[in-house]
């Protein structure tokens, strides 16, 4: 089961179902089973104490990703991803993304770590962001499709 929540932050997000169902296949194409993901969209503030408490890091982040079944290919995908939603804000203005198109990278980039990618040297970056984009135009078909 995939959820959505907020934490010390107002927002709404839009298409949930269709989103759930991405985030499914995105999942199913890694040949993976979908278990317990829950996306808790916050405030930086909120995500500086996460990150302060569980990390040792005093610094603001857009994502925070804790793996419950540890990259176990053998147990279902599950985890909590928190998302700042005022740094997809900040980073949407920065890179002139629409606030959408980066709260979806954001989102696909958590679900992808819960997957085994990583993003700490160059070279895994740059396999993080090809996958994103790859998910992203996934995204954009399914939608066509819709």
């Amino acid at each position: 089961m995939i959820h959505f929540q907020t934490e010390n932050i107002k927002f709404s997000l839009n298409n949930k179902t269709p989103l759930k169902k991405w985030i499914a296949s995105v999942i199913e194409i890694k040949k993976r089973r979908t278990g317990e993901l829950t996306f808790i969209f916050c405030s930086d503030e909120y995500l500086l104490e996460i990150n302060k408490q569980y990390l040792n890091h005093d610094t603001y982040t857009d994502i925070i990703t804790f793996d419950y079944s540890k990259e176990d290919i053998k147990l279902p995908v599950s985890g909590d991803i928190f998302i700042s939603i005022e740094r997809v804000k900040e980073n949407a203005a920065l890179f002139s993304k629409s606030i959408e198109n980066e709260l979806h990278r954001v989102i696909i980039h958590g679900t992808l770590h819960l997957l085994g990618y990583a993003d700490k040297t160059k070279a895994t970056k740059s396999e993080m962001t090809k996958q994103e984009d790859t998910c992203l135009k996934m995204l954009e078909k399914m939608k066509l499709k819709a």
